[in-house]
């Protein structure tokens, strides 16, 4: 049976928001703009160009949120090389399960795409992925499906055999629109997914194959 897990990248294989926190917080100073830490927090999964338009005042050219945004992401990408980055806790372990057991596995993320490839080959796991889709391959992100919807495309898997993995709100919104079961991996948030854990390490050895077979009110552990 073809079935596929889509991951989100940040939050959820790796913890990597003080980089992303620095590198917005030192570009927008740079720019003339402050932000708090909560409007960062508030931010997570969302594309740049969203973001900003939040962040800088009404009416901002187009050309400025591209090239503060572009200098965020060199930002945290040059931060991401210099110190390196660590799978959460149970990612690594997930992924070669996975992989085992016959799962296609793809990155669905917001970020661009060479952050993506910066951050697989930091921390070593690009290997377990047939597909990866970033900001450059749709038109709106999440909430909006569109970044799943084109990872299950790719691989060639129907929607309603995929399972998605995300610690941000906007993320498990877009796997509801696209039609996947999702899990929602989070510390601090509340997320409205199908199974919902603090940890990678929390999750049931059964959980993936138990969301392709049931269709039931979301579980929380």
């Amino acid at each position: 049976m073809h079935r596929a897990v889509l991951w989100d990248l940040d939050g959820t294989l790796v913890d990597s928001a003080d980089l992303h926190w620095i590198s917005w917080r030192d570009t927008l100073s740079a720019a003339g703009v402050t932000i708090t830490y909560e409007q960062f927090l508030d931010s997570f999964g969302q594309k740049n160009d969203r973001i900003l338009r939040g962040w800088l005042p009404n009416g901002a050219p187009a050309d400025d949120i591209r090239r503060i945004g572009d200098a965020k992401e060199a930002e945290y990408r040059r931060l991401a090389r210099a110190h390196g980055l660590t799978p959460l806790p149970g990612a690594a372990d997930w992924l070669a399960r996975l992989r085992a057991a016959g799962w296609e596995q793809a990155i669905a993320s917001s970020a661009p795409r060479e952050n993506v490839e910066v951050m697989l080959d930091a921390l070593g796991l690009r290997g377990y992925f047939e597909v990866m889709t970033a900001a450059e391959d749709v038109s709106a992100g999440k909430p909006d499906p569109q970044v799943f919807l084109a990872a299950s495309s790719r691989l060639g898997i129907p929607p309603p055999s995929c399972v998605v993995v995300e610690d941000a709100a906007a993320g498990i919104e877009a796997a509801r629109r696209a039609g996947m079961r999702s899990v929602g991996v989070s510390r601090t948030e509340r997320l409205d997914a199908d199974i919902v854990v603090s940890s990678l390490l929390d999750l049931p050895a059964d959980a993936f194959e138990r969301l392709l077979s049931i269709s039931s009110r979301p579980e929380r552990r």
